[in-house]
């Protein structure tokens, strides 16, 4: 016994061992001894089930968009492959914070959290950009009101939706490709691995087009209220008649762009002033909001749209509501 303490103990100091007493020496070979500490349990954030929740309720909800336009022949006008990117946009993102949380907290490596942020990316970008592409064709509608139904515009349409999810992709790619902050962490955003600079440039990218989508709604509710006032100095209406159609229709559009602002203004000003050493709860209080308005659009944009309410219903009990068929568009409907 003495033999192999001297052995486990040869790289202790020789006159130390010699000087100490037996309880000293015992106390020695026990902290030598490793001690096996239990592993930690998976502690999850409630933050991230909360996200993975959003995300499960926005791929379903516009899943089931994707799917009416999809198996309807008649759907495929440039307003409906413009709500079609959009839900299908949103249908991603759902699907990339459920697989977000997924590896988060059972396939935890460098690889899988890039393609992860690089597919939240580029979703959340193409349903930006499709709501500026249906903001930019409900303008056209409006003021080319004659020459819209054209190949022109189907060809124009075919264009915008190549570009903004040719713009969404590459800018999804970027963290995948090398610019990321996984080796140098000072260099991260509030949402790692995404670097300062890469937040800054989205959150810059989404003022823009917040102010184009401003400033085109302003002339959608210009138009609208010169065709209410068209309509009803030709059909002979009222006033009032007049003035409720009009306020119905600004309203719509008040609806839509404070709608939009209020989902995704917090997350984009934030991520424009904060870093990677600011508390996590506030990335994930103004984050959280962002999500939603993937959940809000499909009811603001698709379900609200009268062709898609008749296809929802075929499919769901294969009648049309008599009001539904019979319900004519006004210029509220915007």
């Amino acid at each position: 016994m003495n033999e192999d303490l001297k052995v486990n103990l040869s790289w202790l100091p020789q006159d130390h061992l010699d000087a100490s007493p037996p309880e000293n020496v015992s106390a020695a070979v026990s902290s030598l001894i490793p001690v096996i500490e239990p592993e930690p349990e998976l502690i999850v954030n409630p933050w991230d089930i909360v996200l993975c929740t959003s995300g499960t309720l926005i791929s379903c909800e516009n899943a089931i968009v994707v799917l009416i336009i999809f198996h309807n022949p008649s759907l495929r006008a440039p307003m409906f492959l413009l709500i079609g990117s959009l839900a299908l946009a949103d249908l991603l993102a759902g699907i990339g914070l459920i697989i977000n949380f997924i590896f988060a907290y059972l396939l935890q490596s460098e690889a899988t959290k890039l393609v992860t942020i690089g597919l939240i990316v580029a979703s959340f970008s193409a349903s930006v950009c499709s709501l500026l592409a249906i903001t930019v064709d409900r303008y056209l509608s409006l003021y080319y009101a004659l020459t819209y139904n054209s190949e022109r515009t189907v060809t124009f349409t075919y264009v915008m939706l190549i570009m903004l999810w040719g713009a969404s992709i590459c800018l999804g790619l970027l963290p995948v490709m090398g610019w990321n902050c996984l080796k140098d962490e000072s260099t991260c955003s509030v949402i790692r691995p995404l670097t300062k600079n890469n937040a800054a440039i989205l959150s810059v990218s989404f003022l823009l087009m917040f102010a184009l989508m401003l400033q085109l709604y302003i002339q959608i509710c210009k138009i609208v209220m010169r065709h209410a006032h068209q309509i009803a100095l030709q059909h002979h209406f009222l006033a009032t008649s007049h003035y409720v159609t009009t306020r119905k229709g600004v309203s719509t559009l008040a609806i839509i762009l404070g709608t939009f602002a209020a989902c995704w203004m917090p997350f984009t000003l934030y991520s424009l002033i904060a870093d990677y050493t600011y508390p996590s709860i506030y990335t994930y209080a103004t984050l959280l909001p962002a999500t939603y308005n993937s959940i809000i659009n499909p009811v603001i944009y698709a379900f609200r749209n009268q062709e898609i309410q008749k296809a929802l219903w075929l499919i769901c009990c294969g009648c049309i509501p008599s009001n539904l068929s019979q319900r004519a568009r006004s210029p509220s409907d915007v």
